[in-house]
């Protein structure tokens, strides 16, 4: 068993608290269509996609090994500078939670690390190739790729479907989107939890626990594994509600397409070592599914605050991180003070959440405004048929195109009838 020293336990306990962060802010990569299509319950749709983001951890180091071999330098990293990052990492995911934004876990991670490693030891300390190569191009074309593979496959999928819409071919969509959504779950595990897997190796090996080099010791494996299986099963409900509903609404042909294509996707970045970001992955192909049914539309107002997240999130964590480092670097007195402000920022965050619950309960509803191109669609589609009704004559019925609710009664007030005198008596 490795020799730890206090602040390497503080260490590793704040990074399974960030795994745990990152289990529930990014629960809705897996299962955010599942629920919104009703293919799953919610509570039963978290279970599912906890159970399978243990799995996935165990199926690879290729990620870990990215973070703790070849992000920074290892030499002269200090396990406090690994704090400072965890520090920026979870605050940052906090944040976007609570507006409910799907942003990237693992960028805010990346963006802690450089930031503080860059305080402590300088650019050089930081190899730009791996950031480039391995964090900042997958992050550009990620979404992009996963997008256009979801977009097509959701064509392809009502082409070759054309207007079936039967129960059996409901049940079928449904149950390939329930597989889709394990596979999400168990690719989820494969890439995300092994960045908290590689952050604790870089900390072991920063406090002389284990040589340099190491691979993830089996313990870490497992503790990340669960630490991020039991954020899964909170359930980030809020962000689930924005990509389940609040980006575009999906039917199960599309949640299928959309689920598929990340799998696919995320599992290839894995073998490859890629840092990729599952939610660019998700929200790409999510959108790209939205765009690929006729009269499909996404919500783009929500889209353009994802964006502004995604670019905000390296620098924004990186800034918090290096501020933290630099308190951490004045003594221990330092650390406990970065601690305090940790727990208490956290503690403000979750109490500020509890003003507007989301839970399982109306993870399906959404307030999100029309955008503009919503509003131009709305505006040239018939009004649905209804009644007029004149004030001053006979209720005129027209017949409805739909099925549902009856629609509103619009009234009309028509003019009175002017009176005619009556006519002259010879």
């Amino acid at each position: 068993m490795e020799s730890f020293s206090l602040i390497l336990a503080i260490v590793v306990v704040t990074a399974l608290a960030f795994d745990f962060t990152n289990g529930f802010h990014d629960t809705a990569n897996a299962m955010a269509t599942t629920i919104s299509t009703g293919a799953l319950k919610p509570k039963v749709a978290v279970a599912m996609s906890a159970a399978l983001n243990l799995v996935g951890a165990f199926l690879s180091v290729e990620v870990a090994n990215t973070i703790s071999k070849g992000l920074v330098d290892e030499n002269g990293i200090r396990p406090e500078v690994i704090f400072a990052a965890l520090v920026g990492a979870i605050l940052w995911n906090l944040l976007t939670w609570l507006v409910g934004l799907p942003s990237s876990s693992s960028h805010a991670l990346m963006g802690g690390l450089i930031g503080a490693t860059v305080a402590s030891a300088g650019f050089g300390a930081v190899h730009g190739d791996v950031l480039v190569t391995k964090v900042l191009l997958p992050a550009v074309a990620a979404p992009v790729v996963a997008g256009l593979a979801a977009m097509l496959a959701t064509r392809f999928s009502y082409g070759i479907g054309g207007k079936a819409e039967g129960d059996a071919t409901r049940k079928g969509y449904r149950a390939g989107q329930i597989a889709s959504a394990g596979l999400v779950s168990l690719a989820h595990g494969t890439n995300d939890a092994q960045k908290t897997m590689g952050i604790i190796t870089l900390a072991l090996i920063a406090g002389g626990a284990i040589a340099p080099g190491s691979n993830p010791p089996t313990w870490v494996i497992l503790s990340a594994g669960m630490a991020i299986a039991l954020g899964t099963y909170i359930g980030g409900w809020r962000i689930i509600r924005t990509m389940g509903t609040g980006l575009t609404e999906l039917e199960s042909r599309q949640g299928f397409a959309a689920q598929t294509s990340a799998a696919t996707a995320i599992l290839a970045s894995s073998h490859l070592g890629f840092s990729l970001s599952t939610t660019h992955v998700v929200s790409g192909s999510v959108m790209g599914a939205g765009l690929g049914r006729k009269g499909g539309v996404v919500r783009w107002s929500t889209a353009t605050r994802m964006a502004v997240a995604w670019v905000l999130t390296l620098p924004a964590a990186a800034l918090v991180g290096a501020l933290a480092e630099s308190v951490t670097d004045l003594g221990d007195w330092g650390t406990a003070v970065v601690a305090v402000f940790l727990v208490g920022s956290s503690a403000a965050i979750w109490k500020r959440s509890r003003r507007e619950v989301v839970d399982h309960t109306n993870v399906n509803g959404t307030d999100e405004a029309a955008g503009v191109v919503t509003t131009a669609i709305a505006a040239v589609t018939p009004p649905p048929a209804g009644t007029v009704t004149l004030t001053e004559g006979p209720a005129i019925s027209f017949p409805s195109q739909s099925s549902g609710p009856a629609p509103a009664v619009a009234e009309v007030t028509a003019p009175a009838a002017t009176a005619v005198p009556p006519a002259a008596t010879v």
